[in-house]
């Protein structure tokens, strides 16, 4: 029997519940651990239901850390006159080890259903372009919201770049932190993945979309090859006229999208099946704190896509329609994915995944309707 690959992307809201008032303060609620246990409890519940009604099939499970990044780096400024800072390749990497081990209960709740299977945490590197114009241009979401004023505040001392996230409920606006996100361009722990995924377990990989990392290209110096790395590590070889220069890599300040690096991990996976003769059904799913793509977003004349094919995704896409930070990188890694050979992409909140498998919630892209 034909399995599926199913890939769960996670929003932060599925781990951190965000956009809450804290009563006490009135201002934006930061989730503590026991908030952010409870609602991967809860996320972990969902997925062992889509897991047992569909046992047959293959998963994978991706996550942002928006959220969890903005708060290790507000630790981490807090502790400014005792600790020394970190930078954001190092909080992605805590972010996919401590958010990994939460996603793990998901083992707990398959147990519960009768299903006895592991997660699998994999810390995963991804490559980047250091050229990459979102360097230039930051547009990645981290942290919590604030409100426009609390927001100015912080551009003023802490010299963070706050930009319009989205409006709340009630009309207010709401600004965030924003930090370079360059393209994915490689997976540099693929294989372990797909050893994961072929022996049963349930991988967790491209945490955060990954740490990311650039490649480093060697300097020629007094017949030496030298690979110059952060923190002044070099490595070194004897030159040698034409030889392929080798695969190291280094960390880089940014926060890779999960969306687009879920995309590239379902992509690559395909690619390895067709190199192996095998056909690989793949789909992605994408949950997000908004019921799937709008047009006119938060406008009087908003209005539900609940089916799109590629070309309309390409079209609506390229027309710039979905904003830079949110949906817009959903709808690229939509794209992406299908052109790549992928069979369709929801992107839903995570609690309407049956109403969208109906197509009453969410949005689902299609290569052809």
């Amino acid at each position: 029997m034909k399995k599926t690959l199913r890939i769960f992307a996670l929003g932060g809201n599925d781990v951190s519940p965000t956009g809450e008032i804290d009563p006490k303060t009135g201002k934006y609620k930061i989730p503590d651990l026991p908030e952010q246990w409870q609602r991967t409890s809860a996320t972990c519940e969902l997925l062992a239901k889509i897991i047992k009604d569909n046992p047959n099939d293959n998963y994978i499970l991706t996550h942002g850390n928006g959220p969890q990044v903005g708060n290790i780096i507000l630790r981490s400024e807090y502790s400014k006159p005792i600790l020394h800072p970190l930078p954001l390749d190092i909080c992605g990497a805590d972010t996919q080890g401590a958010m990994g081990y939460m996603l793990a209960q998901l083992s707990n709740s398959l147990l519960i259903n009768g299903i006895d299977k592991i997660v699998a945490e994999t810390v995963t590197r991804v490559v980047v372009d250091q050229n990459d114009k979102d360097f230039q241009n930051p547009t990645k979401f981290i942290g919590p919201s604030y409100k426009k004023d609390e927001a100015e505040k912080i551009h003023l001392e802490e010299k963070h770049l706050m930009k319009f996230y989205k409006k709340n409920d009630d009309g207010e606006e709401l600004w965030r932190w924003v930090v370079p996100s360059p393209k994915p361009t490689d997976i540099l722990e693929i294989d372990i993945v797909e050893s994961n995924l072929n022996t049963g377990l349930i991988p967790i990989a491209v945490g955060g979309g990954g740490i990311p990392v650039i490649k480093v290209k060697p300097e020629i110096h007094n017949d030496e090859e030298v690979y110059k790395c952060n923190y002044d590590i070099s490595y070194k070889r004897k030159f040698i006229q034409n030889q392929e220069p080798l695969e190291i890599y280094t960390g880089i300040e940014a926060v890779v999208d999960k969306d687009l690096a879920s995309a590239l991990l379902g992509t690559m996976l395909i690619e390895k099946a067709k190199k192996r003769n095998e056909e690989l059904d793949a789909e992605l799913n994408i949950f997000t704190n908004i019921d799937g793509a709008k047009l006119n977003f938060q406008q009087p004349n908003q209005k539900d896509l609940r089916l799109l094919s590629l070309q309309e995704a390409k079209d609506l896409y390229n027309k710039n329609i979905f904003p830079d930070g949110s949906m817009g990188p959903k709808i690229k890694s939509a794209i992406n994915f299908i052109e790549s050979g992928g069979l369709k992409v929801r992107i839903t909140k995570a609690e309407l995944y049956y109403e969208t498998l109906k197509g009453d919630a969410g949005t689902t892209i299609v290569k052809t309707k």
